[in-house]
């Protein structure tokens, strides 16, 4: 969940600032595109013939 709808989805600004706050305390965010991987292999696994 993107850190902008957090405070969204918790409901009550004060805890949503103190969790996101010890969560992102000296972290460093990346944002990702595309499909996931785990998606991808799955397709992939799935399209294989059974033995």
């Amino acid at each position: 969940l993107p850190v902008d709808l957090w405070h969204e989805q918790i409901g009550d600004p004060t805890l949503a600032d103190a969790i996101l706050d010890r969560l992102v305390h000296c972290a460093h965010r990346v944002k990702l595109k595309g499909e996931s991987m785990r998606k991808m292999k799955a397709n992939l696994t799935s399209m294989q013939p059974t033995r």
